[in-house]
């Protein structure tokens, strides 16, 4: 009987957080730095099983209207991410003061989103123009905050 019951709650548990969400387009996500432990950390590209089935559309738009526009050689403008992301994490963890930041990066078809808590907005700025220096960067999104406190400027993972 109390396997039945840890089982019962478990599965409430599960539903009162919500759908189980993942990277289901396999969008590069990872974290530069540390400095700043109470920072938020950001959602990420994870989604409901129903969220991805409404982005597949609009990303498959997305995707191809860069090389129709004549800016991508590749005709999926998300098959830049991958290789891009090694290039993404260099150049950002060579910026001085990285090490003082809380800092994840997105990327998705060749936008580079920038997402955490810095120390100041001089950091900041750094770190926006060291991504947006790279080829094959189309746009920088700096969702930075400067400090810990306040609403963070991008979605936030739930809590586990």
């Amino acid at each position: 009987m109390p396997v039945l019951l840890l089982l019962a709650q478990t599965v409430m548990a599960q539903e009162a957080a919500g759908p189980p969400k993942q990277n289901w387009f396999d969008d590069p996500f990872f974290q530069v730095s540390s400095g700043l432990p109470a920072c938020a950390v950001p959602e990420g590209p994870f989604y409901t099983a129903e969220e991805r089935r409404v982005q597949t559309h609009s990303r498959l738009e997305r995707g191809t209207s860069c090389w129709l526009a004549g800016k991508c050689a590749d005709s999926n403008a998300y098959r830049y991410d991958k290789p891009l992301a090694p290039k993404v994490r260099a150049a950002l963890r060579a910026v001085p003061g990285v090490r003082k930041a809380s800092v994840w990066v997105m990327v998705q078809r060749r936008w580079v989103y920038l997402q955490g808590c810095v120390p100041n907005a001089a950091l900041a700025k750094r770190l926006e123009r060291a991504a947006r220096a790279l080829p094959d960067v189309e746009a920088v999104v700096p969702d930075l905050m400067t400090g810990t406190r306040g609403k963070p400027p991008y979605p936030v993972a739930a809590k586990k």
